[in-house]
């Protein structure tokens, strides 16, 4: 991460899983929306700023709340620009390579907003349909905001021109790995090899449809049916071409929330929780709060983001469903009696969420994972203090590195002889058997339900505590 330690740190508790979707309640797996302006420059302005906050450091969810010219735009304008910003993330190691063709040399730094043109007018013409002389005319003019780079406007009216001319034919000579960085592509071969590791770069290209978890799980065909929406093998319903969750059935009753399919499997390492004490800790976005109340725990929801424990607060209010909120450090708090179960939903580098969350890959870094697996294991052991004898704690992280998953299951077996793992099975996960890994633990990968439009990348370990 690119910020100081101690505000880093707190960041990255904020963010263990950054808020899905897009602004508002559009679906990222809606159409790409164009704008309804004559010239649409003011959504392509707006996508080149949260472009800028990105390669600054900011997530995209940080961008997009803080970025000016985009809270300015409304309805087609502001999805315009919202669907040009994914695109270009998504797809920027495609867009870079097909660009270094055009370019001589790579450009210095301090001309990253050119690049940043030439990426939004590439993302237009071979991802978008935007025809080919509006994406290079408003490239052009963009550069002309600046002094600064007013001077590049002949090149990136050069270089936008052969890329439009070349189109989407040149996108089938484009690897796969070249969208994921380096560093993860090595370290995703050497835990699922290299088919696997392609097969998980694949599903990174693709957008993801809606997933939706039900209140009671009885339902599921009559809201299928009422919904028009796919049933998973994992239990959810999923969704496509959604422009507006709020509109959707039931979502005023409270019968449903929005949650990727893989993100609902660990609650369910717990069993029967019906009148038993559960700490969820690192709690927001909420949605397995949600499940653990629905099936009938005494909830206690920790984290230390009460703006993002909001929107918990929200979904209960909207779903009927009760559970106690706690605002506080889950290092620091020490409640008066311990739980029955914990679900510790760990920060961590959340590359399992990149089909979600395109901006991952370039705000992350490899140096980043030390200092979460430290912190993941600092809080393994303060939830076991919270735990009664007996009692089961659920490990899960959204990520796709071993360190954060399965290398740290094993560190905390080893750092508590009290400590057992116990063994999922295919019938506690709907019989997807095929997530459960060599240890006996939940991992599922983006890969997985391809032909369904794939999941989140999810780890998932379950550890009973000798009484």
């Amino acid at each position: 991460m690119t910020f100081g330690a101690r505000r880093g740190l707190r960041r990255v508790m904020e963010h263990k899983n950054p808020p899905s979707g897009p602004p508002a309640s559009t679906s990222s797996a809606s159409p790409a929306p164009t704008s309804t302006s004559a010239s649409g420059l003011d959504s392509r302005r707006a996508a080149l700023d949260l472009l800028a906050r990105i390669r600054r450091g900011f997530l995209l969810d940080e961008a997009l709340s803080a970025c000016i010219s985009f809270d300015e735009l409304e309805g087609p304008d502001r999805s315009f620009a919202y669907a040009l910003t994914v695109t270009v993330l998504r797809r920027r190691g495609t867009i870079d390579h097909l660009l270094g063709a055009y370019i001589d040399r790579p450009l210095p730094k301090k001309l990253a907003r050119v690049m940043d043109i030439l990426r939004l007018a590439a993302a237009q013409t071979l991802f978008l349909g935007t025809p080919d002389h509006a994406a290079v005319s408003t490239a052009v003019t963009l550069a002309g905001d600046r002094k600064e780079i007013a001077g590049y406007a002949k090149l990136i009216n050069a270089v936008a021109r052969k890329v439009a001319k070349a189109g989407t034919a040149a996108l089938e000579k484009v690897p796969a790995r070249a969208d994921t960085p380096a560093w993860m592509w090595r370290s995703w071969e050497r835990n699922y090899g290299p088919q696997g590791t392609r097969a998980i770069a694949e599903a990174h290209r693709q957008e993801p449809p809606l997933d939706l978890t039900l209140k009671n799980p009885a339902d599921a065909t009559l809201w299928a049916d009422r919904l028009q929406a796919e049933t998973l093998p994992t239990g959810s319903l999923r969704l496509r071409n959604i422009s507006d969750v709020k509109k959707l059935d039931g979502f005023g009753d409270g019968v449903w929330w929005v949650q990727d399919t893989a993100a609902s499997l660990p609650t369910r390492l717990l069993g029967d929780v019906s009148g038993k004490k559960v700490f969820d800790l690192c709690a927001a976005p909420g949605g397995k709060t949600l499940q653990l109340a629905a099936a009938g725990a005494e909830v206690i929801s920790v984290d230390i983001s009460d703006p993002r424990l909001q929107r918990v607060r929200e979904n209960l209010g909207r779903t009927g469903l009760t559970a106690a909120i706690v605002t506080e450090d889950v290092l620091r708090w020490s409640p008066d009696e311990k739980a029955d179960a914990i679900l510790l939903d760990a920060p961590c580098s959340a590359t399992g969420t990149i089909r979600r969350h395109p901006d991952i890959p370039w705000v992350k870094h490899e140096t980043d994972i030390a200092a979460l697996t430290s912190l993941q294991a600092r809080m393994i052991d303060h939830a076991l203090s919270l735990l009664k004898p007996g009692g089961t704690l659920i490990y899960c992280v959204c990520s796709l590195q071993a360190a954060e998953g399965e290398k740290q299951a094993q560190a905390a077996l080893k750092r508590h002889d009290k400590l057992t793992r116990k063994a999922v099975t295919a019938d506690e996960i709907s019989g997807f058997g095929e997530a459960i890994n060599r240890h006996g633990d939940l991992r599922t990968l983006p890969s997985m339900l391809a032909e369904k439009g794939g999941m989140d990348g999810f780890y998932a370990a379950r550890f009973i505590l000798a009484a």
